[in-house]
């Protein structure tokens, strides 16, 4: 085929892209340009692992049943802006990925597959973590290779690590430890063997370590043998060059029991399940510890002389000269070893919210006091000023630090982990922030005085304040779970929101991605309400009565208007308020995995009192709650279990919906011709429930209606276009009846489900525009 080429813009990049229809994977008819997109939209995790890391690269460029080659060497007609490193004996200059446009050049290159080496910018000298290579014979089950993984991590830890697994994209398994970066190759091997042989030895009928293949007598070779220095294992999310495009997947350990077929994790799957699972090597730096073969016994540091390389209690005097330690509750200036790279980060909520940077450095923490919070993506630029250096014991202080005092006010640990510098500049440096809450890397540099400004480097790979983020969704019970493990708060009756902080704007989305910023002006006041940088919320919108229950007729009412005129006149006849129950991102740093209680605490710190903002309050009482809203006439409540996480787009069952009336959301489907008195509008609606592509069929639901409403409704079914019948059944009524497309979103309540699935005693309770696509 000729060759064809476009310019594209990446990141601040052009690069040509040539014959994007060529196909690379012919049995699954996969292009070029599909390969390029894969890398492009899983670039931020696979940058997160890859990034400073020597490359080897297969290329396939007449795809995977052509002749395939190793690139070690970075081409000579490289663009200038490719990185690379000259390792080993021969020199080779490897190729470094440093930013998508690097993955995007590579993938045009028909370099499906990524190898990297087992050190990183800029300790290439030294591992970061060791492998074992689970690789089975051929027709060996794969999950006879699960068991032995399974087995093995066990093992590990035993020895006071911490293993991560992958899927190798073809058979087997990769069990990383991540290890700290002091130790040779050799000692990192040597490590390795002390781990396996005893191992093999316990499970030597199914395990060996002999590297030839007709001595292993159909065993699971457990290969220690890549933690050699030249040696490289494929990259986690990199593509294999096999049919289906399978990818080598980092997995859950408590996942990997369920994983049956290997080719579920491809091209095709791999990026969404990213976004929605997250990556589970997240952090994996975090978790670095010493060689056990190496280990000494930390010791306490006494009295040591001032010296250039440590700093002792002396040079704190600055700290313990601002602090009364009878009446606070900080650490005191001793001193304990540490490793030289932990990190924490506080939110202090002294005179003034800030955030806190302390990073070790010879023994004590070095801290900047960064008033807006972490940045939340590239391009941001947050004032950071150097304060007085800590005690290491700081990296664990959390609490209240008393009123009068220096920094009076609340301190909680916002983030803590491990930290390393990746470049040093004149004025500052690069580094990478490794932790459960916190990955990525940053920039720190000095402006003048104790000015500095603070900034991230790579993107994240999801944009919490900008992209479009599911909402959590609730399973439903008929009565209150009689648990102390649940929190309990009133369900309110109203339009379910998003809030978004970025920048000094809000940004507000209903359940259907909607945008209804505009249609709430009152909302959008920013410094009466928060005290957040940059956030992402989880409420409900609701007018309130003259005694103060939701009406959600006057609340819905408020999406129809759009001119500034209709708005303004709305929302001096029907006011608004928002309840928020959730915070998911807070100041730089995702919450979604922490559990509701801290959420919720970190929730009533950002939100100001008198404002249109309420936090939801929570309850203990569950069953007292949900007598008071029967009484009060109000929808119900709801059960939260106290260590839930936030699950975006998933129905959880840690979250309880019980209602006062049962009511379900159903999609209208069609309706059937009225009669008598309904002559001129409609007989009854067809309802059912989106299922995947199609619809699960619900019946017919013809009471709950006024004349009134049924003209209101049948104006809204005569504006959509007509279809064909979009559930299998084939209901009663069908020749009478009008099928239409499926836009429309209704809450019905009922008494209970028919054997097969229809709603018994269905009554129409009211139209929901704001779950409308």
């Amino acid at each position: 085929m000729p060759r064809t080429a476009q310019l594209a813009q990446v990141g601040k990049r052009k690069i040509e892209l040539s014959n994007l229809e060529k196909v690379l994977y012919p049995d699954d008819q996969i292009i070029k340009a599909e390969i390029i997109q894969y890398y492009l939209k899983a670039g931020p995790t696979i940058l997160s692992h890859v990034k400073g890391r020597a490359l080897s690269l297969i290329r396939y460029p007449n795809g995977i049943d052509g002749e395939q080659f190793f690139q070690k060497n970075r081409p000579d007609w490289s663009p200038d802006w490719i990185e690379y490193v000259t390792l080993g004996k021969e020199k080779k200059n490897y190729i470094l990925a440093t930013e998508e446009a690097s993955l995007v050049w590579l993938a045009n290159l028909a370099c499906l597959e990524m190898h990297q080496m087992h050190s990183r910018s800029p300790h290439f000298d030294n591992p970061d973590y060791i492998v074992f290579d689970l690789d089975p014979p051929d027709g060996y089950p794969f999950t006879g290779v699960v068991e032995i993984g399974l087995n093995l991590k066990e093992h590990i830890e035993n020895f006071g690590y911490h293993p991560f697994v992958k899927t190798t994209g073809r058979k087997g398994l990769h069990i990383v430890i991540p290890i700290e970066t002091k130790w040779t190759f050799n000692q990192a091997f040597e490590a390795a063997s002390a781990v396996a042989k005893p191992f093999v030895d316990k499970y030597k009928q199914t395990t060996t370590l002999h590297i030839k293949k007709d001595a292993r007598k159909g065993k699971v070779l457990v290969d220690i043998y890549r933690n050699r220095g030249s040696q490289t294992i494929v990259s986690p999310y990199s593509l294999r060059g096999l049919p289906m495009a399978p990818v080598s997947m980092p997995l859950r350990w408590e996942d990997l029991a369920d994983v049956t077929d290997l080719k579920v994790f491809n091209i095709h799957t791999v990026p969404d399940l990213i976004i929605s699972e997250g990556d589970a090597w997240d952090g994996i730096r975090a978790y670095a510890t010493n060689l056990h073969t190496q280990r000494k016994p930390i010791k306490q540091v006494k009295q040591l002389k001032p010296s250039r390389s440590y700093k002792t209690p002396e040079t704190l005097k600055g700290y313990e000269k601002k602090r009364k330690f009878e009446k606070t509750t900080e650490p005191k200036a001793g001193e304990v070893g540490g490793e030289g790279n932990a990190f924490v980060v506080h939110r202090h909520h002294a005179s003034r919210l800030h955030y806190d940077l302390r990073l070790e450095h010879e023994g004590t923490l070095r801290s900047w006091a960064v008033p807006r919070g972490l940045p939340p993506r590239p391009g941001i630029k947050r004032m950071a000023i150097s304060v007085e250096d800590h005690p290491l014991k700081y990296l664990n202080f959390q609490g209240e630090i008393p009123k009068g005092q220096y920094g009076g006010g609340m301190m909680w640990i916002f983030a803590q982990g491990k930290y390393e510098i990746t470049k040093q500049k004149k004025d500052g440096f690069y580094f990478r922030l490794h932790s459960k809450a916190v990955n990525g890397e940053y920039r720190i540099y000095q402006t003048r005085g104790n000015e500095w400004l603070f900034e991230r480097v790579d993107n994240p790979q999801i944009d919490w304040l900008n992209d479009q983020i599911d909402f959590m969704l609730s399973s439903s019970q008929s009565k209150p779970p009689q648990s102390d493990d649940y929190i309990y708060e009133v369900k309110w009756d109203g339009i379910r929101a998003m809030i978004s902080i970025d920048e000094g704007e809000i940004r507000i989305r209903s359940r259907n991605q909607r945008d209804i910023t505009n249609q709430f002006p009152e909302l959008l006041a920013l410094e009466q309400s928060f005290r957040v940088n940059a956030g992402l919320f989880d409420g409900e919108i609701v007018c309130l009565d003259e005694e103060g229950k939701p009406d959600f007729k006057k609340t819905v009412n408020r999406l129809h208007h759009n001119s500034a005129g209709a708005i303004e006149r709305a929302r001096a006849k029907n006011p608004v308020v928002c309840y928020v129950f959730d915070c998911l991102y807070l100041d730089g740093r995702s919450l979604v995995n922490e559990p509701l209680m801290l959420r919720r605490e970190w929730l009533v710190d950002s939100i100001k009192r008198d404002s249109p903002y309420r936090v939801s309050e929570a309850m203990d009482e569950g069953v007292e709650l949900f007598k008071a809203t029967q009484a009060m006439g109000l929808e119900g409540i709801m059960a939260k279990e106290r260590e839930s996480k936030y699950l975006p787009g998933k129905r959880s069952t840690t979250w309880i919906k019980i209602k006062v009336r049962q009511t379900i959301d159903c999609v209208i489907l069609g309706y059937t011709k009225g009669k008598g008195d309904r002559e001129p509008y409609f007989g009854a609606l067809h309802i059912g429930t989106k299922n995947g592509a199609g619809f699960d069929y619900l019946g017919k639901v013809g009471s709950g209606f006024d004349t009134r409403l049924l003209k209101s409704i049948y104006s809204e079914l005569k504006r959509l276009k007509i279809t064909e019948r979009q559930v299998k059944e084939k209901p009663l009524g069908d020749a009478e009846s009008i099928w239409l497309e499926p836009t429309l979103v209704c809450e019905i309540q009922y008494a209970s489900k028919t054997s097969n699935g229809t709603l018994r005693e269905p009554v129409f309770v009211r139209l929901r525009p704001d779950l409308m696509k």
